[in-house]
């Protein structure tokens, strides 16, 4: 059984991504994964994501696009 997935596309904002993020994770279910989607590799978010208790996965599926899984660690 996979678990429920919610999907944070930030390519499509036109502001800073981090309030977005740091919003859905607010949100995000102990048993759910935010996929968040970006045209580069959010490195400085690893930290703050540790820093509040979760794992994540990269996968770089293109030149310009990222996708970070993140789920509760």
């Amino acid at each position: 059984m996979t678990e429920p997935e919610s999907v944070l596309d930030v390519r499509e904002l036109d502001e800073p991504p981090f309030p977005a993020i740091s919003d859905a994770l607010d949100d995000l279910d102990p048993r759910e994964t935010l996929r968040l989607v970006n045209d580069f590799e959010p490195v400085p978010l690893y930290d703050v994501l540790a820093e509040r208790g979760y794992d994540h996965e990269t996968e770089r599926v293109s030149a310009d696009e990222w996708h970070v899984i993140v789920e509760s660690a």
